[in-house]
């Protein structure tokens, strides 16, 4: 039997598959998303790059393929970007070829993107299976982008305000986490890639009331 069982099940149910997470700022997803790898070494994460400055704690290559506007100017030109966004007046893109890549060789892949993205990666690959990440409510959004401490006050404002604009795009994906516990965030993402999701659906009446009430 195999020492990891989870591994198992998900190539077995959804080998060289496609998921792409969304959330706003300070939902939370990079950290489910980097636990949900933990737990299943047989999905690639895929590195998007970026033109914003590098934070103290980031690695280049690990977190971020990091680049300056030329660079990216190029490889957007090339043909090598699967998508590309601005946020918060920097640049985000996935790299084709990397995606590409881990999908030949029967890896699923996760990408950590944003809503723009995601709607770029459905019309270029709709096979994909989409994923939103949500705050409890705004006020704990709040409360994790201010604990952070990564920001100054008014990027965090500016942060919360454009929230509920991403927010708002939240029925163009399939399923949505609300990431209320850490630990049941993780392990409804996890569900949802192994094909067991149904409770995290976008079309389940409970969920659908309570983003109602989360962006209300």
């Amino acid at each position: 039997m195999s020492e990891n069982p989870t591994t198992e099940i998900l190539t077995a149910k959804n080998q060289a598959r496609l998921f792409v997470i969304a959330a706003p700022s300070g939902a939370g997803k990079t950290t489910i998303v980097g636990k949900l790898i933990a737990r299943n070494p047989e999905l690639r994460f895929s590195i998007s790059y970026t033109t914003r400055t590098k934070r103290h704690t980031e690695v280049d290559g690990a977190d971020y393929l990091f680049v300056d506007v030329t660079e990216f100017t190029s490889l957007r030109e090339s043909g090598e970007l699967l998508e590309h966004a601005e946020v918060f007046d920097n640049l985000y893109a996935t790299s084709r070829s990397q995606v590409e890549q881990h999908l030949e060789e029967g890896h699923s892949v996760i990408l950590e993107i944003d809503w723009q993205g995601a709607r770029q990666v459905r019309a270029s690959m709709p096979e994909c299976i989409t994923i939103f990440v949500m705050p409890p409510s705004l006020q704990e959004l709040e409360r994790r982008l201010r604990d952070r401490r990564t920001d100054n006050t008014e990027v965090i404002e500016r942060r919360l305000r454009d929230a509920l604009g991403d927010m708002s795009h939240w029925d163009e994906f399939d399923y949505i986490i609300i990431n209320d516990d850490l630990e049941q965030a993780v392990a409804s993402l996890n569900n949802v890639i192994l094909g067991e999701g149904h409770a995290n659906a976008a079309t389940n009446d409970i969920l659908k009331r309570a983003v109602a009430w989360i962006i209300s």
